[in-house]
Parts: structure tokens; C-alpha cells; sequence
């Protein structure tokens, strides 16, 4: 039995030992652990489906080298080779697809995403881009069927926003949003340009996995929460009321405001779910920058300060510098279509890892 064969029916054990422990009265009481199976389970579906027909293939191999070996009938034994050759290329093909699958997974690729756009240098057409990039991963999540929630915003003098952070919840939503996080640039004449000159300004995105509950232990002895009036323009209350809240983690310092909502409840919600994720995030962050040290394309580390994109309005040209992809369809790009850039990024990371893992 060949090493790969080997280790998939390792995995199909382990997949049938989940099915089987999924129905025991201890685990179902257990509800962390029980959703920990759940997603083991889930995640193992696909490699457990590529085992079966890699062996079903293997078998067929087998049985064509018999004919081939045993069959004194020219025509049988011409129809066995043919079908031979078409199961070894099969065979490789499979394997090197399987290799891909057996890729140590991030944990956090099928969690929802918290992402943050903030207005970089540029001023107001830096404000005005951020909001360019909103829309387009709004565009983006229309089409994924996806689902955006906004926790925050603060809107620019002349349109855009300085900062907006949101929620995008769906299937395997961070795997594929964390190629965006990095400093976007975007090189364009502004509406506030009267010369007509081409300017260069930036956003940063910073894209985070959801943390939920079972992620983070939040104490309430390490909560200090404050309410305060909501505020408008100006400074001045817009309601009466004591909805707006402000949480202090005191361990760590972490500061969240939220007023977005009439409801201090919901503001209360809200600030909860971004202090969990920025909590996580503290965690997760040595993981991402071991990544960084190992891997050239720097490709979903979540390194902030890397410029990973720039938009040329004039050449109608949008370019990917983590792994130098130029593409003239900018109108396109902007409109949400960047599934095909993030598939390229996705494939180079692959290309890396399994340099890494030979």
C-alpha cells in the first residue's frame, strides 16, 4: 500500500470514529465539544470523498494490469491499455489534488469576518476611496451570497468614510476576505482636483475572523462598562437616553465604543462581538506572523502596513503586487469582480505550502 493510500484511510477511520461519537449522550451534552466534531466532521467530508474514488481508481488499475497481464485477446488487451494510461493520468492527477486537501487547514477559513476600512493619506479622496472599497466588497458579498452587517461608521467631509467596520457572514467567509487585508492604493484624479492632476492615496483593510463565544472567555470582572449619551455633529447628545456604551478590557487596555444603535442593548451586542474579535485577534496574530516568516508572498498574513494593491484609474489597471498580477478591467474590479484575483492568491499560497511541506 502506497504512503498517500495509507494516510487517507487513517483519515476515514478518524471521520467514522466522529460520525459514531457525534450520537453519544455524553458529547451532545457537552456543547463545545459536540460543535468541535461537527466541524472536524464537516472538514474531513471532502477528503474522505477523495479517498474513495483515489482507491476506487487504484483498484481499476489493478484490475486492467490483470487483463493485461492474463488476456490472450488482442482486442481486449488494447481496450485494457487504453484505459490503463487514462487511470494512471487520473491517478496523478488525483494525487496532486489530494496533497492540496491534506494542507493543514486554517482554523479560522470557515469563520464570519469582521472587516475594518480605514481612510489612509490622500484626505478626502483617501475617504471617498475607502468608501470605493466598501462598495466593492459589498458588490462582492452580493454575489457569494453573503450577508453585511455594519457595527460602526464614520463618514467623510465629502462622501466616503474616514472609518467603517462591518460584519460579512456566509460560508468559508474569512478564507476567502483574508487576501484582502493590507494597504490598498489607488492613483486617480479626485473629484476635489481642479487640475486635473493624478493623485495617490490609500486605504488600509484589516480583515479579522469573528470570534464567537466559544473562542474568547470573556470574565465580567474584567469588563469596565460606561453608557453615554449618543453624539451627533458637533458634539451635542442626539438622544436623551444612555444607549451608547463604551467596554474597557483590563487586562489588555482594549478600548470599543459603540453608538451606531438607538438601543443600548444593541450597542451593548455590538461592542461585545468586536472586543471578542479584537481579543482573538491578539492570539491569533503570532500565528499569522509565524506564516509571515516562513512564506514570500506574505499572502494572508494580515501584515497591516504591507501595500498589497494598487488601483490606476487613468490605465483602467489594477495591480496585485504580493504576487506582481496586473489586470486592465478595473471598472469590473471595482464592481465586486476579484474572486478570480483572490483564486490566484490562494494559489500561490498552496504552492508555497507544499514547498513547506516537502
Amino acid at each position: 500500500m502506497n504512503d498517500l493510500l495509507e494516510k487517507l484511510e487513517e483519515i476515514h477511520k478518524r471521520w467514522l470514529q466522529i460520525a459514531e461519537d457525534l450520537t453519544k449522550p455524553d458529547i451532545m451534552s457537552d456543547m463545545k465539544r459536540y460543535i468541535k466534531l461537527q466541524k472536524d466532521y464537516k472538514d474531513l467530508e471532502p477528503v474522505v470523498e477523495a479517498y474513495k474514488k483515489y482507491k476506487n481508481t487504484i483498484d481499476n488499475i489493478a484490475s486492467a494490469k490483470e487483463v493485461l497481464q492474463n488476456e490472450k485477446d488482442e482486442d481486449f488487451r488494447a481496450m485494457a491499455k487504453e484505459e490503463l494510461e487514462q487511470l494512471t493520468a487520473d491517478k496523478e492527477k488525483m494525487e496532486e489534488d489530494i496533497r492540496l486537501l491534506l494542507l493543514p487547514q486554517d482554523p479560522q477559513d470557515s469563520k464570519n469576518a469582521q472587516v475594518e476600512i480605514r481612510a489612509g493619506t490622500g484626505g478626502d479622496e483617501a475617504s471617498i476611496f475607502a468608501g470605493d472599497l466598501f462598495r466593492m466588497y459589498q458588490h462582492y458579498c452580493d454575489k457569494k451570497g453573503w450577508k453585511i452587517d455594519v457595527i460602526s461608521m464614520t463618514e467623510g467631509t465629502m462622501g466616503g468614510y474616514k472609518e467603517i467596520v462591518f460584519t460579512i457572514s456566509g460560508e468559508g467567509v474569512y478564507g476567502l476576505m483574508k487576501y484582502e487585508s493590507g494597504v490598498h492604493r489607488v492613483q486617480r484624479v479626485p473629484q476635489t482636483e481642479s487640475q486635473g492632476r493624478v493623485h495617490t492615496s490609500a486605504a488600509s483593510v484589516v480583515v479579522l475572523p469573528e470570534a464567537d463565544e466559544f473562542d474568547v472567555e470573556l470574565r465580567e470582572c474584567d469588563i469596565r462598562k460606561d453608557t453615554y449619551c449618543s453624539s451627533g455633529p458637533g458634539g451635542q447628545c442626539v438622544n436623551t437616553t444612555y444607549s451608547a456604551v463604551r467596554l474597557t478590557h483590563i487586562p489588555t487596555g482594549i478600548v470599543v465604543a459603540m453608538q451606531d444603535e438607538r438601543s443600548q442593548l444593541k450597542n451593548l451586542d455590538k461592542a461585545m462581538s468586536v472586543l471578542r474579535t479584537r481579543l482573538f485577534e491578539l492570539e491569533y496574530k503570532k500565528y499569522l506572523d509565524d506564516i509571515a516568516s516562513k512564506r514570500k508572498t506574505m499572502v494572508s498574513t494580515g501584515d497591516r502596513s504591507a501595500k498589497i494593491r494598487t488601483y490606476n484609474y487613468p490605465q483602467n489597471r489594477v495591480t496585485d503586487h504580493r504576487i506582481n498580477l496586473t489586470m486592465y478591467n478595473l471598472i469590473g474590479f471595482m464592481d465586486g469582480d476579484i474572486q478570480d484575483t483572490i483564486e490566484a492568491l490562494q494559489v500561490a499560497e498552496n504552492a508555497e505550502r507544499l514547498k513547506e511541506d516537502i
